[in-house]
């Protein structure tokens, strides 16, 4: 839909248009299907602009940061009047502004992608397999999420290039004091990637999708979230239950012991003892592996998308 003014008419239209001035007004209803992909664009978008000014390099950090947090800004890296005219030969903007307005907070709705087979009965799933329930998943989510946040954290108040983490010292950094010590004078890049795990994994339940780790270093993200999902809800169950709102309650609701039977050992080497689960092997290669080596995907596992950038 689009309204513009003084366009020229008639077999004459093509030269007189040369100095026309138009304001066009676009306005479009859109739905976010898939935020994963989205942020990816806008995040691409973003490194491919040109800052000015005293602090260029902060001004594309700040940035990245806005629109891989939010929805909305990702829209208007994508939309803006500048990019969307640089797409039409033989027009310049001379102006333009962009406002969105948005009905809601974007939000995944785990009622949704992680349906209860038994919702009609109360109980929820009483008589069906283990699944992941919308509550677990919401949980789940919500501690990767600041888990990604508190890793990009740390290497933005650890601004010296390779600083490592030091013995006593380690809770000074919120993330990586968590991980084994010979990790802890790893480079910035290593890091990067290492909180880029965490968002993968709440990547795959934004779309519907179980968490299934598939490098080793996945394997640690999803120990920590589950870890620290059972820690909020000890200490705070009041604000888990605020965080739930409507979503449908079910028996498997917060199953931990059942998340690390279900979730780990999808992929990954199978053989070696078979008296050992699969944390235990995957603990054996964690230990056998240069941390280099925990980015590379397991051979059963489908590979991510490369061009998917950093949340920072």
């Amino acid at each position: 839909m689009g309204e513009r003014s003084d366009h020229p008419q008639g077999p004459g239209a093509a030269e007189d248009s040369g100095a026309q001035e138009i304001e066009a007004t676009v306005v479009l209803g859109l739905r976010i299907t898939n935020w994963p992909a989205l942020r990816a664009a806008a995040i691409a978008a973003v490194e491919e602009l040109d800052f000015e000014g005293i602090d260029p390099a902060g001004q594309r950090r700040e940035l990245l940061r806005e629109v891989a947090e939010d929805a909305n800004a990702a829209l208007g890296a994508l939309l803006h009047p500048d990019r969307l005219v640089a797409a039409i030969p033989g027009v310049e903007a001379v102006g333009g502004t962009l406002e969105i307005s948005v009905t809601e907070d974007f939000a995944p709705d785990f009622a949704e992608l992680f349906p209860l087979d038994g919702e009609e009965e109360e109980g929820g799933n009483a008589a069906g397999d283990w699944t992941l329930t919308p509550r677990t998943a919401c949980l789940l989510h919500a501690q990767l999420l600041g888990l990604a946040d508190a890793a990009y954290d740390d290497l933005d108040e650890h601004e010296h290039e390779d600083e490592p983490v030091t013995d006593g010292e380690e809770a000074d950094w919120t993330v990586f004091g968590r991980l084994p010590q010979r990790t802890w004078r790893l480079h910035r890049n290593w890091r990067r990637a290492m909180a880029r795990t965490f968002d993968d994994l709440a990547d795959d339940l934004a779309l519907g999708e179980w968490p299934l780790p598939r490098c080793l270093a996945e394997e640690i993200a999803l120990r920590m979230a589950l870890v620290d999902a059972r820690t909020l809800l000890g200490a705070q169950p009041e604000s888990v239950a605020d965080m739930m709102g409507d979503l449908p309650a079910d028996l498997y609701d917060y199953d931990w012991d059942g998340c690390h039977d279900e979730l780990f050992g999808v992929y990954g080497p199978d053989d070696g003892d078979p008296e050992l689960t699969a944390e235990q092997r995957a603990e054996l290669l964690l230990t056998a592996t240069h941390p280099e080596g925990w980015f590379l995907n397991y051979d059963d596992a489908e590979e991510r998308d490369a061009q998917r950038g950093y949340r920072r």
